[in-house]
Protein backbone atom coordinates (compact mmCIF):
# COMPACT_ATOMS: atom_id res chain seq x y z
CA UNK A 1 0.00 0.00 0.00
CA UNK A 2 1.22 3.48 -0.86
CA UNK A 3 1.19 5.87 2.09
CA UNK A 4 -0.74 9.13 1.66
CA UNK A 5 1.31 12.26 1.18
CA UNK A 6 0.77 15.65 2.84
CA UNK A 7 1.13 18.90 0.92
CA UNK A 8 0.41 22.48 2.03
CA UNK A 9 -0.08 25.27 -0.51
CA UNK A 10 -0.96 28.99 -0.42
CA UNK A 11 -4.31 30.45 -1.49
CA UNK A 12 -5.75 33.95 -1.59
CA UNK A 13 -9.38 33.11 -0.68
CA UNK A 14 -10.51 30.15 1.44
CA UNK A 15 -14.18 30.17 0.36
CA UNK A 16 -13.30 30.19 -3.34
CA UNK A 17 -10.76 27.42 -2.69
CA UNK A 18 -13.33 25.36 -0.77
CA UNK A 19 -15.81 25.57 -3.64
CA UNK A 20 -13.23 24.65 -6.29
CA UNK A 21 -11.69 21.70 -4.47
CA UNK A 22 -15.02 20.23 -3.32
CA UNK A 23 -17.38 21.04 -6.21
CA UNK A 24 -14.97 20.82 -9.16
CA UNK A 25 -12.41 18.25 -7.98
CA UNK A 26 -14.70 16.27 -5.66
CA UNK A 27 -12.45 16.49 -2.59
CA UNK A 28 -13.91 16.16 0.87
CA UNK A 29 -12.79 18.29 3.80
CA UNK A 30 -11.22 17.50 7.11
CA UNK A 31 -10.27 19.97 9.80
CA UNK A 32 -10.62 23.68 9.04
CA UNK A 33 -9.88 27.03 10.62
CA UNK A 34 -10.09 30.67 9.59
CA UNK A 35 -6.63 30.25 8.04
CA UNK A 36 -6.57 26.77 6.44
CA UNK A 37 -8.63 23.86 5.09
CA UNK A 38 -7.62 20.18 5.00
CA UNK A 39 -8.77 18.39 1.83
CA UNK A 40 -8.89 14.67 1.10
CA UNK A 41 -7.61 14.49 -2.49
CA UNK A 42 -7.87 10.85 -3.55
CA UNK A 43 -6.72 9.76 -0.08
CA UNK A 44 -3.95 12.35 0.25
CA UNK A 45 -3.99 15.27 2.67
CA UNK A 46 -3.59 18.60 0.88
CA UNK A 47 -3.98 21.74 2.95
CA UNK A 48 -4.88 25.17 1.62
CA UNK A 49 -3.33 27.89 3.77
CA UNK A 50 -4.54 31.47 3.51
CA UNK A 51 -1.47 33.40 2.32
CA UNK A 52 -2.43 35.84 -0.44
CA UNK A 53 1.11 37.20 -0.79
CA UNK A 54 2.43 33.70 -1.67
CA UNK A 55 -0.40 32.60 -3.98
CA UNK A 56 0.82 33.19 -7.53
CA UNK A 57 1.46 31.49 -10.83
CA UNK A 58 4.67 29.51 -11.34
CA UNK A 59 7.31 29.79 -14.04
CA UNK A 60 7.46 27.03 -16.67
CA UNK A 61 9.88 24.51 -18.20
CA UNK A 62 9.59 22.76 -21.57
CA UNK A 63 8.50 19.10 -21.27
CA UNK A 64 7.77 17.20 -24.48
CA UNK A 65 6.72 20.41 -26.25
CA UNK A 66 4.54 21.77 -23.41
CA UNK A 67 5.32 24.64 -21.05
CA UNK A 68 4.86 22.86 -17.72
CA UNK A 69 4.50 24.95 -14.56
CA UNK A 70 7.54 24.27 -12.39
CA UNK A 71 5.55 24.35 -9.16
CA UNK A 72 2.59 21.98 -9.45
CA UNK A 73 0.96 19.03 -7.75
CA UNK A 74 -1.72 16.47 -8.47
CA UNK A 75 -2.52 12.79 -8.48
CA UNK A 76 -1.76 9.82 -10.73
CA UNK A 77 -5.16 8.30 -11.46
CA UNK A 78 -6.35 5.18 -13.20
CA UNK A 79 -7.00 5.83 -16.91
CA UNK A 80 -10.79 5.60 -16.55
CA UNK A 81 -10.77 8.03 -13.59
CA UNK A 82 -8.50 10.41 -15.54
CA UNK A 83 -10.82 10.36 -18.56
CA UNK A 84 -13.86 10.99 -16.33
CA UNK A 85 -12.10 13.90 -14.57
CA UNK A 86 -11.02 15.43 -17.89
CA UNK A 87 -14.60 15.26 -19.16
CA UNK A 88 -16.00 16.75 -15.92
CA UNK A 89 -13.48 19.62 -16.07
CA UNK A 90 -14.44 20.32 -19.69
CA UNK A 91 -18.13 20.37 -18.72
CA UNK A 92 -17.29 22.79 -15.89
CA UNK A 93 -15.52 24.98 -18.49
CA UNK A 94 -12.20 24.83 -16.65
CA UNK A 95 -9.51 26.60 -18.65
CA UNK A 96 -6.63 24.19 -19.22
CA UNK A 97 -3.09 25.51 -19.37
CA UNK A 98 -2.18 22.17 -20.98
CA UNK A 99 -5.13 20.38 -22.57
CA UNK A 100 -5.72 16.70 -21.78
CA UNK A 101 -3.49 14.64 -24.07
CA UNK A 102 -0.99 11.78 -24.26
CA UNK A 103 2.63 12.74 -23.52
CA UNK A 104 5.70 10.71 -24.56
CA UNK A 105 3.52 8.74 -26.99
CA UNK A 106 5.18 5.42 -27.87
CA UNK A 107 8.08 6.10 -25.49
CA UNK A 108 8.91 4.88 -21.98
CA UNK A 109 6.70 6.73 -19.52
CA UNK A 110 3.83 7.31 -21.96
CA UNK A 111 1.10 9.03 -19.97
CA UNK A 112 -2.14 10.94 -20.16
CA UNK A 113 -1.77 14.40 -18.64
CA UNK A 114 -3.61 17.68 -18.13
CA UNK A 115 -2.81 20.91 -16.32
CA UNK A 116 -5.10 23.63 -15.00
CA UNK A 117 -5.03 26.29 -12.28
CA UNK A 118 -7.01 26.54 -9.08
CA UNK A 119 -8.54 29.98 -8.28
CA UNK A 120 -5.30 31.09 -6.55
CA UNK A 121 -3.09 30.21 -9.54
CA UNK A 122 -1.74 26.94 -8.13
CA UNK A 123 -1.01 24.58 -11.03
CA UNK A 124 -2.52 21.10 -10.81
CA UNK A 125 -1.52 18.13 -12.94
CA UNK A 126 -3.52 14.95 -13.12
CA UNK A 127 -2.03 12.07 -15.06
CA UNK A 128 -2.63 8.41 -15.80
CA UNK A 129 -0.74 5.49 -17.31
CA UNK A 130 -2.14 2.57 -19.29
CA UNK A 131 0.67 0.60 -17.65
CA UNK A 132 1.44 1.77 -14.10
CA UNK A 133 4.83 0.05 -14.41
CA UNK A 134 5.74 3.02 -16.64
CA UNK A 135 5.41 5.50 -13.76
CA UNK A 136 9.18 5.65 -13.21
CA UNK A 137 10.30 4.44 -16.66
CA UNK A 138 13.45 5.99 -18.09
Amino acid sequence: MIQPFHLAFPVHDLQETLEFYTKILGCTTGRTSDHWIDFNMYGHQVVAHLSPEEAKRSTTNDVDGDQVPVRHFGVVLGMKEWEELAERLKQEKISFIIEPHIRFKGLPGEQATMFFLDPSGNALEFKAFKDMNQLFAT
